[in-house]
């Protein structure tokens, strides 16, 4: 069944490639196209294009399907275009002519853009909480290690002591940064589509105001032509929003795995988090954060491919559209996979004392030298120009009671004003 039949047969080799694999991935949406249909006929009755025991019946067909939805036994068989024809079909087949008036002032075209917003303001709101989970686990490490020494890099060349408890912590302020933009999304893709149909209106009166208050939408896209050119900036909007998360995701990842090598040493992990290797039995590889950086760097590809996808389509709803869906789904169903196990396997890490007498780190306290002397009265170029010309010599030699002087102010990493930034 497909909604556009007019009884015209349509080649198969056609057929196949237009439809693609949209009815595996409608099912993830299918809940929502539920919830937009049940919205949608409580308009039609509200206008008086139903009569309220045509919605009744419809209402009681349409909460069937939800159950069955939920309890994972819908099926969309082969001889279905896509979830919307399926559900459309129940409903004829159980109230006949009752259930051809769902389509009354809807087309396919609105009523999978509204499908669409629904499931991605759903699941981003569910990112974000993740992500708020992530927070807390990262300032909860941060304000157990914030005295705990960790050698500063900058260049991949020993610079500055700084604490573990900087570093979790910065990844945890940075994360805040990325919810700002999964906030951004959220609100794009909060607007009301339903209504626009093909994406000129309709000719009936109907009440879009209804719709986005039963959906619980912030708003509706007043404009029905804006409301069909929502479809690709909406997912490019959110591909930026995850992109960004897992882009931070990404380069935490790098360290860790970077930092449980043995060349630096400053943390590791139970064996049981990590794998081995079939002819090194001494290996122990830190594959769950490889396979996270991998995925994350994937996922940040996804704004490009949708860039490139929409990006000189004219106004108007284009079969273009169609394959956005696949991968900004599986996109936010992989961050939200991706959230939960970087949270389940950095609780566990073990964070290592570093060993100050390995020769690499001798000039780790060079700049708390210099400002000891400023403390003292010298000028810093002064200071600097002593201190440099004892690297120099390789006559330099921290003093030992004062080399903790920096590290130990690293302890105010200000948790909680990090923690009130968070966007409620």
């Amino acid at each position: 069944m497909k909604l556009w039949d007019k009884g015209i047969s349509i080649d198969k080799k056609i057929e196949q490639f237009t439809v693609g694999n949209d009815r595996e991935i409608d099912l993830h949406i299918a809940k929502y196209d539920v919830q937009a249909s049940l919205a949608h006929a409580k308009m039609l009755a509200h206008i008086g294009l139903l009569t309220k025991q045509e919605f009744v019946q419809l209402e009681q067909e349409l909460t069937k399907i939800a159950q069955q939805i939920e309890e994972g036994s819908f099926v969309i068989e082969p001889q279905f275009e896509d979830v919307h024809s399926k559900i459309e079909f129940e409903l004829i087949k159980t109230l006949g002519d009752i259930g051809k008036k769902i389509h009354t002032a809807r087309s396919r075209n609105d009523q999978v853009l509204v499908a669409l917003h629904l499931f991605y303001k759903d699941h981003l709101k569910d990112i974000r909480i993740k992500t708020k989970i992530f927070f807390e686990t990262l300032l909860s490490l941060a304000d157990s290690h914030q005295n705990t020494l960790l050698p500063g890099y900058t260049h991949l060349q020993v610079a500055m002591p700084s604490s573990f408890g900087l570093w979790f912590s910065a990844y945890a302020e940075v994360l805040i940064d990325d919810v700002y933009l999964l906030d951004a999304a959220i609100k794009t893709v909060d607007q009301n589509p339903l209504g626009s149909a093909a994406g000129y209106g309709s000719s009936f009166p109907i009440d879009r105001e209804f719709t986005t208050k039963e959906l619980n939408f912030s708003t509706l896209k007043f404009n029905v032509v804006a409301a069909q050119m929502s479809r690709g900036k909406s997912e490019r909007t959110l591909t930026m929003a995850l992109g960004s998360l897992c882009n931070t995701m990404a380069r935490f990842a790098m360290d860790i795995c970077l930092y449980n090598s043995q060349n630096f040493g400053f943390i590791s992990f139970p064996d049981q988090l990590t794998t081995g290797s079939s002819i090194m039995p001494h290996k122990k590889n830190p594959d769950v954060f490889e396979l996270i950086r991998g995925k994350c760097n994937k996922i940040q590809a996804l704004y490009s491919e949708m860039v490139l996808i929409t990006n000189n389509l004219p106004s108007g709803y284009h079969r273009d559209f169609q394959l956005l869906k696949e991968n900004s789904i599986a996109a936010i169903e992989d961050v939200k996979d991706l959230l939960d196990i970087f949270n389940y396997a950095i609780q566990q890490i073990i964070v290592k004392e570093i060993d100050l007498k390995d020769d690499k780190y001798k000039h780790l306290f060079t700049v708390d030298s210099i400002n000891n002397l400023v403390v003292e009265g010298l000028s810093f170029r002064e200071a600097y120009q002593i201190i440099g010309k004892q690297v120099q010599d390789d006559a330099y030699k921290p003093d030992a009671s004062k080399q903790h002087t920096h590290t130990g102010s690293l302890g105010n990493l200000c948790l909680e004003d990090i923690r009130a930034k968070f966007p409620r």
